[in-house]
């Protein structure tokens, strides 16, 4: 009869200490959220303990895992972090904003295909309506000039990939296309007058000093990228450094109330 009771007494404290581990395992996770939440919402303790009308003590206490928030003080952190209370006793918030920053690539992924697609669709309607001018034109004179429909078609697509990379923020993209579109531009151009020129009979070996404009544009539009870039690194470099010194500031403010 001794050895039952000592049995079930062990058993009895091995259900106790998984409890009272699940407990403290449960309490070190809600502790890490209400950190994490805390300082992705840009809030001290000391903030945060003036949002809910409690001490910065009670709030260093629940990050620390010393103690969990009642019912009604998550409630309010959930609607403070815009979150759910399930969320905030859940996974934990590292986990989740991995999980989250892995679905933004997925639908980054996916947008990004979008955008192919509709390009290219574009694209290839620009080249069909070439492919039917130049089908109608050759019907008519088919010793005519009905392939610059092709060479215009080239600028023309540019001129899309420039509207769409400007929209989506494709900035090599955008870059590439204007320099496209400027040398195109010209190439279509000088073999528009090469052809006048030869069925008027005129000298047309000075055309290609029509390719000396591309020259300053080219260089123009290199200097505006560059600009644009340095200026967009900037405001990067700038905000980053905001970020970090409120970050600063936040952990100097919660060593001093600690």
């Amino acid at each position: 009869m001794g050895k039952y009771l000592y049995a079930l007494d062990e058993r009895r404290k091995k259900w106790y200490y998984n409890v009272m581990e699940k407990i403290e395992e449960l309490n070190q996770k809600i502790a890490k959220n209400l950190a994490s939440y805390r300082k992705t919402a840009g809030l001290t303790q000391a903030e945060l303990a003036e949002k809910i009308n409690y001490s910065d003590k009670s709030v260093s206490k629940w990050e620390s895992g010393n103690g969990v928030p009642d019912l009604y003080v998550m409630l309010q952190l959930a609607e403070l972090y815009g979150v759910t209370v399930d969320e905030l006793i859940g996974k934990d918030a590292e986990t989740k904003q991995q999980e989250t920053a892995q679905q933004c690539k997925k639908a980054s992924v996916k947008k990004w295909g979008l955008h192919v697609l509709i390009m290219l669709l574009s694209i290839g309607l620009v080249w069909l309506v070439a492919t039917i001018a130049f089908v109608a034109t050759w019907f008519f004179n088919p010793q005519g000039y009905g392939w610059l429909a092709f060479i215009y078609a080239i600028p023309v697509t540019a001129i899309l990939m420039i509207v769409y990379s400007g929209i989506w923020k494709y900035r090599f993209l955008n870059f590439f296309s204007v320099s496209v579109l400027v040398w195109t531009v010209l190439t279509s151009l000088f073999l528009t007058f090469k052809a006048l020129y030869s069925v008027w009979s005129w000298d047309s070996s000075l055309l290609w000093g029509i390719f000396l404009l591309g020259i300053p544009l080219q260089v123009l539009e290199v200097l505006w990228a560059f600009f644009r870039s340095v200026f967009y690194k900037n405001k990067t470099k700038k905000s980053q450094k905001e970020k970090k010194t409120k970050a600063a500031q936040s952990v100097f403010t919660e060593e001093q109330t600690a």
